[in-house]
């Protein structure tokens, strides 16, 4: 049950406006009212997202903000993540731990059936709601798990459906929605444990919308999931500002000059009766958790060509040449030639492919410095000649296309397309075990006794009283030695 205050149910009208429909939708969520699925889901997530908190802390961009945060210090509200006992305001702690969840691109990915969407506008719903969530549970203490999962959940429908409501043109303009559409969700989890009226959630979200930022020419680099922990620590700070008063524009979200407006041309008018939490986007059409720490752009054909591989046994040694037919909604964000480094590799298709026909698995420990400077993965991404096949791309970009040649030394040729049901999809899902064993290839560098604990206790919300366990458990997260 919820402890927060009882608020009068707010009326969510599809033709208000859509800053105003989600400022109700959030004032009126009650744990006892949610779908039991829906906790469900939500735990699955939690547990994806808290294993790649753990796996971040090997990654150099969150060590240099958690670095920062520590040094910079100020008020303790909550745990600085990998720091013990360390705290700092609760801001900070979300950007740290938003970065770190974003830190390999392993993180989950929103799902569309819209056949015109464009698939790189869906955001990472998971990584900013939920870093907010946990930083303000912290600070409050005494914050049940019920609310808790209600945070969460309100704040990824708020993401989830303004990304899928926004025109295509936000990431054709070169928008990154996990920084942008991310900050609304972030406000939205904070406001709500903050019990805050539809008046001042309206006030957050106006400010959310002047903070939102992210573009997508910083894909390849430390800067990526910098956008993520800054639309957590955005989102934290709109909603504390708004409970002490501080206005903004109470439908940002709409208007000539709204956020939609400026940054995409505007909202898709037949969507929008859609509206908030009526059906929730978490459970239809769902959402993606992550077989390989890459853009999820990448995961179909990185299926097709792993499978080829191991089914015909082609051995590394054995191959001439791989050419390599997809459309824009490929070719555009995994804009990457040969890549030099970790980051560049997770956005370029010539080291994805090599790394599958070298090691036949894109895992953490494939994703490394050493591995992708190496003079062998240099010379296989000399083999991979990436093409833009027009055919597919007619086909439009709703679903990810392409297909694969593997020429043999041998004169063979191997050919296959890929299935437009991935791994980790909703056609194609993840089991709880699967699930587990991400976790545990993620928290690798910590104590096998805490990633056992960590699970536990996140399968273990939907009956928890209290969250306390749960935080008590991620605080005890190791920076490891790097």
């Amino acid at each position: 049950m919820s402890a927060r205050p009882a608020h009068a149910q707010a009326a969510r009208d599809s033709s208000d406006p859509v800053t105003i429909q989600a400022a109700a939708f959030v004032a009126a969520a009650r744990a006892d009212s949610l779908p039991v699925a829906l906790f469900e889901m939500a735990t699955r997530c939690i547990a994806d997202t808290t294993g790649l908190y753990i796996a971040g802390l090997l990654e150099p961009s969150t060590r240099i903000v958690i670095q920062m945060a520590a040094e910079d210090g100020g008020r303790g509200d909550a745990l600085l993540l990998g720091c013990g006992e360390t705290r700092t305001p609760a801001h900070v702690a979300a950007r740290a731990l938003g970065i770190a969840a974003h830190a390999h691109d392993f993180d989950d990915t929103q799902v569309s059936r819209d056949p015109a969407h464009v698939y790189g506008l869906l955001t990472h719903p998971s990584a900013a709601p939920l870093s907010a969530a946990i930083v303000m549970a912290d600070t409050l203490g005494d914050v049940s798990a019920a609310d808790f999962l209600t945070a969460f959940c309100v704040g990824f429908e708020v993401s989830c459906k303004i990304s899928e409501w926004l025109k295509p043109d936000h990431y054709l303009r070169g928008h990154h929605s996990s920084g942008t559409v991310a900050t609304f969700g972030a406000a939205a989890a904070t406001s709500y444990l903050l019990g805050l009226d539809q008046e001042r959630i309206g006030h957050a979200l106006g400010l959310a919308a002047s903070m939102a930022a992210g573009i997508r020419c910083n894909f390849g680099t430390m800067t990526k999931p910098w956008h993520v922990g800054r639309a957590a620590e955005n989102g934290v700070l709109a909603a504390r500002m708004a409970a002490r008063g501080f206005t903004a524009d109470p439908q940002a979200l709409d208007g000539r000059w709204g956020f939609a407006s400026v940054l995409a041309g505007g909202f898709s008018s037949e969507k929008l009766s859609q509206g908030f939490g009526r059906t929730w986007s978490m459970l239809e059409p769902g959402v993606s958790i992550k077989p390989y720490p890459s853009g999820i752009l990448t995961h179909q054909s990185m299926d097709m060509v792993r499978k080829l591989i191991i089914e015909r046994d082609i051995k590394p040694e054995a191959i001439e040449r791989i050419d390599f037919y997809a459309g824009d909604n490929i070719l555009n964000p995994i804009r990457y030639g040969a890549a030099r480094n970790a980051l560049e590799a997770k956005f370029s298709m010539c080291a994805l492919l090599s790394m599958l026909a070298l090691y036949r698995n894109a895992g953490l420990n494939e994703f490394d410095d050493h591995i992708i400077a190496s003079p062998s993965f240099q010379a296989m991404q000399h083999k991979v000649h990436v093409h833009r096949d027009e055919h597919i791309n007619s086909l439009g970009f709703d679903i990810i296309r392409s297909r694969v040649e593997i020429s043999a030394s041998s004169g063979e040729r191997h050919v296959a397309e890929a299935d437009p049901r991935y791994r980790g999809g909703p056609d194609f899902p993840m089991s709880r075990a699967d699930i587990e064993e991400k976790f545990r290839n993620c928290a690798a560098k910590a104590p096998a006794e805490l990633a056992d604990s960590l699970l536990a206790s996140i399968w273990g919300l939907p009956e928890a009283k209290s969250i306390s366990l749960f935080l008590d458990l991620l605080r005890q997260a190791p920076m490891p030695d790097r």
